[in-house]
């Protein structure tokens, strides 16, 4: 449930007419609406249903009547010193909004059936946000603020969400007061104090380490122990809670804490089910925000006694996120707790072991809680969702090379009856999959088809129309290779093809697979891998790499002169350039990617590229190279592209798949992106995507919204030439790059 005091939605004014009703009910996107007088007081709802009733029911319904006139009378409603829990209990699935009015009657709130966001400083948690995980430096700072300072630095470098420090007012706290000679403590109780007698922060000192852990841009966290610590971290302003496990059954604590109206982590240790449900229930009535902590409260907690196995039972028990608070030693168990659904880490930190104290044996090392904290974003990246499987990119990269096809097991003429025996069933992957064998036999076949040719999707749906000229605004064209070139420039009456090579091409006389071309254009789509597993990086921090990058391209601007005898029309091709930047293990600091960029100028500039008009292509952040995915760091960002093409006059490729999963990736607005570098595109590739994974998508089957982006590249970039740069849009003779111009001609 949430309070929302933000009423303006909701309210309206009784004097209105029921078309203004309706009219708002239309604008909030909201099914129901509380009306007031002119003073605030409630006196009555409506829905839409009401109204749509009324209308089909009144013989004389007119629009202009007052909305006072059908309103209910009859309504539930809240009292605003009513407590959460029982206001809750009023909603339901028919009733998803309730109207909160205080003593005078007057529209104060709406109590909504929804969960509040748990929210701590800007972090969010939930089940579709990162896990948040918090380091437990406690008293590991031995009473050393400069140790303390140390953790915290330790803590930002690990890259943790929050830490969490212990506050105790001993004459408070202890039934003694905290007296070390008090002889008739036990031995435990005397331990403890002793420690804690040398090894606290002083409040002072405490509140200092949390303004540093604040300048150092982290979010600090504190248990208090006790009603006079939590009075002092209110007063500090703290931004949430821990509660202990030795207070989880504390209810005048408990009480208090929630009284703060802040978020709660709660840990469960010590404690039993019913106890834990106990405590549950006394802090919802509270209408306190929790999060419940699984947690075994031995130092070191056994392995055979952690049962990470009840998280799923705390889950239902409470209703409420849950996490995990480990005192075992190793990194191990936190990260299975993840993939069984805690939304919540908490592990203790120290910079050395060794130390005095029974934390720092159950602690991690600096090194180790990265370890931890990396193993742990890899876990929950791999949760995925709870949706039907799809083919990841990857994936499908290697069905076309290790799956199956239908294969023709002889030549069969257009108009044919396709039979069991003339389909065989082999690798490559590169055509219809053996599962539609079934729906394949029987059917005419709908072109000529070669001993040995592939069966497409198109051999069992409607064939494809393909026109001899399409019409567009701008220059089109379609990517080929020296071996289709024939079958796929012959198809259409193109302006250009863009030729996709590969090194061994490099090595081709063009000329043995192209003859002269009067009017029709060609473009070059550099290799990304060359002869040695070399991935071209022309902005890589090896020198020698970079030379063998800066090498091949050569070569590349060599081949370009074999092919322009051939094509009369091209005075200056343009040259689409993926130019590196790429990491296989993570993301690049913005200090590293400002020095690659220099280093791809200088680059740049050791190449003859007077010949070719260069376009560098807009990446995406996680590209697929020969050798799997990668980290890409470059041409990725719209306002880095502007600086970076401002100051060096150098073009780029628009590759709206590129971009477009970019923009998905980051959160960014496609249209922004493209509008904020067009100055800047010299060429485009135009082809769908799905989220930020899904390259080379068909277009109309992605996410990318070509109405709105045509209407914005027609404005910009008008005469930019394209290609439908669609994935294995080459097979059938071309199907995929046909089926993307007649989507495109209507709109581009």
């Amino acid at each position: 449930m949430k309070i929302n005091k933000y009423i303006d939605d909701y309210a309206f004014n009784k004097d209105l007419s029921v078309k203004s009703a309706l009219q708002k009910i239309e604008d909030t996107n909201l099914q129901i609406l509380f009306i007031i007088d002119s003073h605030g007081h409630l006196k009555g709802v409506i829905a839409d249903g009401d109204i749509r009733r009324w209308l089909l029911s009144a013989e004389d319904a007119n629009l202009d009547t007052p909305i006072s006139h059908i309103i209910n009378k009859a309504y539930i409603f809240a009292s605003s010193n009513q407590n959460p829990l029982e206001i809750s209990k009023l909603l339901n699935p028919k009733i998803r909004s309730i109207p909160i009015v205080d003593e005078k009657g007057i529209l104060v709130a709406v109590a909504e059936s929804k969960e509040i966001d748990f929210r701590i400083g800007l972090k969010k948690i939930s089940n579709n946000d990162p896990v948040f995980i918090i380091a437990e430096i406690g008293n590991n700072h031995q009473g050393n603020i400069d140790m303390a300072k140390d953790l915290v630095d330790a803590c930002i470098e690990a890259d943790v969400d929050c830490i969490k420090f212990q506050m105790r007012t001993m004459s408070s706290l202890y039934e003694n007061q905290g007296n070390l000679s008090d002889l008739s403590a036990d031995l435990g109780d005397q331990y403890t104090l002793d420690l804690l007698s040398k090894f606290q922060l002083s409040d002072s000192e405490l509140f200092e380490v949390f303004d540093y852990c604040k300048q150092k841009g982290g979010i600090p966290l504190c248990t208090p122990w006790d009603l006079e610590s939590l009075r002092k971290l209110e007063e500090y302003g703290m931004p949430a809670y821990k509660i202990a496990s030795a207070d989880f059954t504390n209810f005048e604590l408990l009480e208090a804490a929630a009284k703060t109206h802040k978020p709660l982590f709660c840990s469960t240790g010590m404690s039993s089910e019913q106890e834990i449900i106990h405590s549950a229930n006394f802090l919802k009535e509270l209408g306190s925000q929790c999060i419940f902590l699984h947690c075994n409260s031995t130092y070191p907690t056994p392995f055979k006694d952690i049962n990470l196995g009840y998280l799923g039972r705390l889950k239902n028990i409470t209703q409420s996120l849950i996490g995990y608070s480990g005192h075992e030693r190793g990194i191990n168990i936190p990260i299975a707790a993840v993939s069984l659904g805690a939304k919540v880490i908490e592990k203790h930190i120290t910079l050395d072991k060794s130390l005095e104290g029974t934390d720092h044996k159950v602690s991690l090392t600096p090194g180790e809680f990265a370890l931890m904290v990396k193993n742990i974003r890899q876990v929950e990246e791999s949760m995925g969702i709870d949706a039907p499987r799809e083919i990841t990119q990857g994936e499908l990269l290697n069905r076309e090379v290790l799956a199956k096809s239908l294969i023709a097991k002889c030549a069969i003429s257009e108009g044919m009856v396709i039979q069991r025996e003339m389909v065989s069933i082999k690798s490559p992957g590169k055509g219809l999959q053996p599962n539609k064998l079934n729906e394949l036999i029987g059917k005419r076949s709908q072109r000529d088809i070669n001993k040995g040719d592939f069966f497409y999707d198109s051999d069992i749906k409607e064939k494809v129309n393909i026109k001899e000229k399409y019409s567009f605004k701008r220059p089109y064209g379609v990517p080929v290779r020296y071996h289709d070139f024939q079958k796929l420039a012959n198809k259409v009456n193109l302006d250009f093809v863009e030729f996709h090579l590969s090194y061994q091409d490099l090595n081709e006389d063009p000329s043995n697979h192209i003859s002269p071309q009067d009017k029709l254009g060609f473009s070059v789509h550099t290799p990304e891998l060359f002869k040695g597993d070399h991935i071209l990086d022309l902005c890589s921090f090896d020198e020698d790499y970079r030379k063998t990058s800066i090498d091949n391209m050569n070569k590349v601007i060599e081949h370009i002169k074999k092919l322009k005898p051939l094509f009369k029309s091209t005075k200056k091709p343009i040259l689409v350039l993926n130019a590196g930047g790429w990491n296989q293990d993570k993301f690049i600091s913005q200090e590293d990617k400002i020095l690659k960029y220099q280093i791809l100028e200088k680059s740049l500039n050791q190449i003859n590229l007077e010949s070719v008009d260069l376009g560098i292509q807009t990446m995406p952040p996680f590209p697929w190279h020969f050798g799997g995915q990668s980290f890409h760091n470059l041409f990725v960002n719209s306002d880095e592209i502007d600086e970076f093409c401002s100051r060096t006059g150098h073009k780029v490729c628009l590759d709206v798949s590129h971009t477009a999963m970019a923009c998905s990736y980051y959160g960014w607005d496609l249209n922004e992106f493209v509008s904020k570098i067009s100055k800047h595109i010299n060429y485009l590739h135009v082809v769908d995507a799905k989220g930020s994974d899904g390259e080379g998508v068909e277009i109309g089957e992605g996410d990318v919204d070509f109405i709105s982006l045509s209407k914005i590249l027609n404005n910009l970039t008008p005469n930019t030439p394209f290609i439908p740069e669609v994935w294995q849009g080459h097979k059938n003779s071309g199907e995929g790059f046909w089926n993307a111009l007649n989507y495109l001609e209507e709109i581009f």
